[in-house]
């Protein structure tokens, strides 16, 4: 991927890759424990090291909803928020399903094998410039476009410093220009 922005992903786009890689293709056998990194990484906005090093204990029954406390590998900021009801079941039937304890790491997995992976599975699928990082810009513009456009929400739910860099990163600011631009003509 290098000197290669990746992408968000459509909704499509991440359905397609993830069925795809729960079922396997030409070339690649199927793979549910990458897939199911993938999914949370969509589903929770985390960074795939995040991820990687979770425990199914690490997500806290907090009265009637879960939460997860983490620090973020890359910025060392502590992270709390709220696991979706459904999200904690998905990991736990994973668990459960491969024999994997609450203490133990979910996906003892790398972060390169997890790209090697889905380039496979992205060149089958005839897909461009898609890492890792197309899932948390998947969940960062899905919130974005489901909740009124509010760039501070987003911004707060990935802990960026500024909006500024919020929308470099979901790439609004290129579409609104170019928008303003096609809205501004005003010929004799």
């Amino acid at each position: 991927m290098a000197n290669k922005t990746t992408v968000a992903l459509t909704q499509e786009q991440y359905k397609e890759i993830i069925n795809t890689m729960l079922h396997g293709g030409s070339g690649f056998r199927a793979n549910p424990r990458i897939a199911t990194a993938l999914v949370l990484e969509a589903n929770l906005g985390l960074r795939i090291e995040d991820v990687l090093n979770l425990h199914l204990n690490d997500i806290i029954s907090d009265g009637s909803r879960y939460r997860l406390d983490i620090t973020e590998k890359k910025s060392q900021k502590k992270r709390t928020f709220t696991v979706p009801f459904q999200i904690y079941q998905y990991v736990e039937n994973f668990c459960l399903k491969n024999h994997i304890l609450a203490a133990e790491i979910i996906f003892p997995l790398t972060e390169r094998t997890i790209q090697k992976y889905l380039r496979k599975v992205a060149d089958y699928l005839g897909y461009d410039n898609i890492g890792t990082h197309s899932f948390r810009k998947y969940y960062a513009t899905d919130i974005y476009n489901n909740n009124d456009h509010d760039i501070i929400l987003v911004q707060n739910l990935l802990q960026h410093s500024s909006a500024v860099i919020t929308q470099r990163y979901i790439g609004i600011a290129p579409e609104k220009m170019e928008n303003a631009i096609q809205g501004h003509i005003h010929l004799i």
